[in-house]
């Protein structure tokens, strides 16, 4: 499948923001997202407090749920983690993993991102995976180097088209006020296309890739 042809995916992270009275913002994205379904998957991750009154809300409509993190087991004493499976029971259908935030602000390396991954297959989640570079990268000429190593640290070895989305987040343009153009967004998206493409096959070249960071 050549990827001009795949579905587009837009989703939403909220981040840490977001209360009950958020209800209201989440009704008129349903209310738009009907309209626009037959072009685009649509999808918010909230944090996980809204998740599951988000999908009790949600049902019937056209708008899919996820996640922001996920912890790699599937129970245990982790205080203050949530496992895939809470996720899924929550009503996500995704869950972002690897984001910039969490890997600068909680240190998370390629192999706890990766273990992630495999938590959210485990529990029949799409896994969508964060890679990007930080400014002084960018700057070094090593954007490439750097997206590379995180996607053959960050990826599990059965992941396919259904179940993994890769999101490029060029961590300099985050917040910053800084806009990659987009002839830099298509030079990083097509390596990453190429990287799929060696590792799974045919799985590789269907599997979405998303841009996040400022526009």
């Amino acid at each position: 499948m050549a990827a001009g042809t795949l579905r587009p995916l837009v989703a939403g992270n909220w981040k840490m923001n977001g209360l009950a009275a958020s209800m209201a913002e989440l009704n008129l994205i349903k209310a738009g997202a009907e309209p626009l379904a037959a072009k685009a998957d649509l999808m918010v991750c909230p944090p996980a407090t809204l998740l599951a009154p988000f999908a009790w809300a949600s049902k019937g409509s056209k708008l899919f749920l996820g996640g922001q993190d996920c912890h790699a087991n599937a129970s245990g004493a982790h205080t203050g983690d949530i496992a895939a499976e809470m996720l899924k029971d929550a009503g996500a259908s995704a869950v972002i993993v690897g984001h910039s935030e969490r890997r600068t602000d909680h240190h998370e390396t390629d192999v706890q991102v990766r273990a992630k991954a495999v938590a959210a297959h485990r529990a029949g989640l799409t896994a969508i995976v964060c890679v990007g570079e930080q400014r002084a990268q960018r700057e070094a000429g090593d954007t490439l180097a750097v997206v590379g190593g995180q996607l053959d640290g960050s990826l599990p070895e059965a992941a396919t088209a259904a179940n993994l989305v890769i999101a490029y987040e060029p961590v300099w343009a985050i917040g910053t006020g800084l806009t990659p153009t987009p002839a830099d967004v298509a030079e990083v998206h097509a390596f990453i296309r190429t990287k799929l493409a060696e590792r799974y096959g045919a799985a590789g070249a269907a599997t979405r890739i998303l841009y996040c960071g400022s526009v």
